[in-house]
């Protein structure tokens, strides 16, 4: 059995001794959306979970943790985060600005905190799937957990 080299966000979470599970999964470089992964974990979409960053008018960055079926509503988004208007942020951002690429961005363990907004969907299971920090790596999660360690909020972030 290969050993699972442990991520920054899987640190995080031992060293404040919250409960969690790496899983790992196969990678398909050229399908990195939520619906492979759920497929790969054969786990139900509903409870995987896609990591947005987010520029908002007057306020800055801001994270979005939305189910992986799900789009996200730009108005809705910047409602909850205070912000004008709100846009995903440009993909050659997303590594410096977090330290995390696409595909593996974790809403734990971000360069540094960013105002976070997890749907509310997410306390509707006992665990969510959530990036661990790499690609081919989740984190298996309770969501209320997760919730309070990122110190984020819910909302309704999501297109009907």
């Amino acid at each position: 059995m290969k050993k699972i080299a442990k991520t920054n966000a899987a640190r995080l979470l031992e060293h404040a001794k919250i409960a969690f599970e790496l899983i790992p999964y196969a990678v398909d470089p050229d399908n990195l959306d939520a619906g492979h992964v759920a497929a790969a974990l054969g786990e139900d979409i509903n409870c995987v979970f896609k990591t947005l960053v987010l520029a908002g008018t007057g306020v800055g960055h801001f994270v979005c943790v939305v189910p992986g079926n799900t789009e996200i509503d730009l108005k809705k988004a910047a409602r909850v985060a205070g912000a004008k208007k709100a846009d995903l942020i440009p993909m050659k951002e997303l590594l410096p600005l977090t330290g995390y690429i696409r595909g593996g961005c974790s809403p734990i363990g971000m360069k540094k905190p960013f105002p976070t907004f997890v749907h509310s969907s997410a306390l509707n299971f006992d665990r969510i799937y959530v990036s661990a920090g790499v690609r081919g790596l989740q984190l298996a999660i309770n969501p209320a957990d997760l919730i309070a360690f990122i110190n984020a909020q819910t909302a309704d972030l999501t297109a009907q």
